[in-house]
């Protein structure tokens, strides 16, 4: 692997921001073979003083500019907050032929769609990190709903429950900046279960939203109900409590529990990333066996993603989570924070 890295056909690769879940990024275009990481920019001096120390043969800068200077690159990864993500890469079109942008993807629609469309003016390819569709276990439950194993999809219900967001403390190790955000459950997570959902289903036309707050100590919603539904009558439900858990050993695995009905079969999908099937009539749960690694975050979905995308660079293959595409989910959130605030059904 590290042979691959260092070839002269290696996709160069520089990182903009090395927070707490960057890391994960970071660690993930380390392993990929055909990828090298050129350099990093990081403006926190604490942050940067220890990549710096950890990582000492790897250029690290403060400015972007700066890196870019210095160094030639196919893609830039910037995992930093939604309302740097402007300001940062509005600046950086028309030079870097690639841009990855971690989400909440903006922080709104309207400039989701702005910066979309600057950076398709400037030929520059502009994709969202939405990783979650790339957890194993929803691959392998959308070869199922493909291949016809459930027949015509009815319902579909995820119990978003990590267990994480509970008491005065809640967030304040790992991701403090959570408690302020007014905005939170379906901004920050429940947006992962939107991009599920039109991965797995389709596209949804209309959404009804019952948004609260169950700990004190944050300012933003963490709980609520959230149903999409489709044109052919098919419910999809986010039903999310972060201060509750779920059965599992890593709550953060995958994050709660799901099931999809049709009309011949059920499948599930339990915290430890098993998925079984239930044919309709029948008591008997069968296993579908599929291997995956539960390594760094959500069954190593990150290096998953970043898969997907050098592969696209590289033999030119569609790629999934091209902005124009995950605008929608934009879209969806905004809607859904319609509903909550006037309390009615919305049309997409």
């Amino acid at each position: 692997m590290q042979e691959a890295s260092s070839s002269i056909s290696a996709v160069k690769v520089a990182m903009v921001g090395v927070g707490y879940f960057a890391r994960f990024q970071l660690n993930a275009w380390f392993r990929l073979p055909g990828c090298k990481v050129v350099a990093i920019s990081e403006k926190d001096d604490e942050r940067r003083a220890q990549l710096e120390n950890e990582f000492p043969h790897l250029p690290t800068y403060r400015d972007v500019d700066a890196l870019l200077s210095r160094h030639e690159i196919d893609v830039l990864d910037v995992a930093t907050p939604p309302n740097t993500h402007v300001q940062i890469i509005s600046p950086l079109l028309g030079r870097v032929k690639t841009i990855v942008c971690q989400k909440p993807f903006c922080g709104t629609f309207t400039a989701g769609r702005e910066l979309t469309a600057a950076a398709k003016a400037s030929k520059t390819e502009l994709i969202v990190h939405e990783n979650f569709r790339f957890m194993p276990w929803y691959r392998v439950v959308k070869k199922a709903i493909d291949e016809g194993e459930l027949g015509k999809i009815q319902q579909c219900r995820f119990a978003l429950r990590p267990g994480d967001g509970a008491g005065e403390d809640a967030y304040l190790a790992r991701q403090p900046y959570f408690r302020d955000m007014k905005q939170f459950l379906i901004h920050e997570t429940g947006v992962h279960w939107i991009d599920v959902f039109r991965y797995l289903f389709g596209e949804p036309e209309t959404v009804f939203a019952d948004l609260w707050r169950s700990n004190p100590a944050i300012k933003g919603e963490d709980s609520g109900l959230m149903i999409l539904k489709w044109s052919d009558g098919l419910r999809a439900v986010l039903d999310g409590n972060l201060t509750l858990d779920h059965a599992a050993d890593n709550h953060r695995l995958t994050m709660g529990e799901m099931i999809v009905e049709g009309s011949q079969g059920t499948l599930t999908v339990n915290g430890w990333g098993q998925v079984h099937l239930r044919a309709k009539g029948s008591n008997e749960l069968k296993s579908i066996a599929y291997d995956f690694q539960d390594r760094d975050f959500g069954g190593d979905c990150v290096y998953l993603f970043q898969a997907h995308v050098l592969q696209h660079l590289i033999e030119d293959a569609p790629v999934e989570t091209l902005a124009e595409n995950y605008l929608k989910n934009l879209l969806i959130e905004d809607a859904c924070y319609r509903s909550a605030s006037e309390g009615r059904q919305i049309d997409i």
